[in-house]
């Protein structure tokens, strides 16, 4: 849930980022169409994301952790060719594969995506933890 309102706040703060739903416009194929990428951007980045620190930590060393920027622009792009594999049209889609879909313009906006994206994340969890759900 958080990832999902994570990137509704990234597609309302980016241009460059936006989320055409799955089966059409309503509210639910919306909220639907959100958690289902939330939640395919939190297995990527639970099963894949380790995977590439470990290996890139020479990287993380050199670049004083800012190679991270880049890592998570790249499993969110990875995000959105995963997610144009379910259903019947492109939901999440890299611009220049696909017109519509969730699409990202290039790996600059995909890092700034990421960043926004973790911070909309922070935040949402801090309000869960005030307000005590769980």
């Amino acid at each position: 849930m958080v990832n999902a309102v994570a990137l509704w706040i990234t597609t309302l703060l980016l241009p460059a980022i936006t989320l055409v739903p799955f089966g059409g416009q309503s509210i639910w194929e919306t909220i639907g169409s959100f958690l289902l990428v939330g939640a395919i951007f939190g297995l990527v980045h639970a099963i894949i994301g380790p995977v590439i620190k470990i290996l890139a930590f020479p990287l993380y060393i050199i670049t004083f952790g800012l190679i991270s920027f880049v890592i998570n622009g790249a499993l969110l792009l990875l995000v959105a060719w995963f997610s144009r594999l379910i259903g019947t049209g492109p939901t999440f889609a890299i611009e220049g594969f696909t017109p519509e879909g969730l699409t990202i313009d290039s790996l600059g906006w995909a890092i700034l995506a990421a960043v926004v994206m973790s911070i909309a994340a922070f935040l949402t969890r801090s309000l869960l933890r005030i307000f005590k759900i769980k």
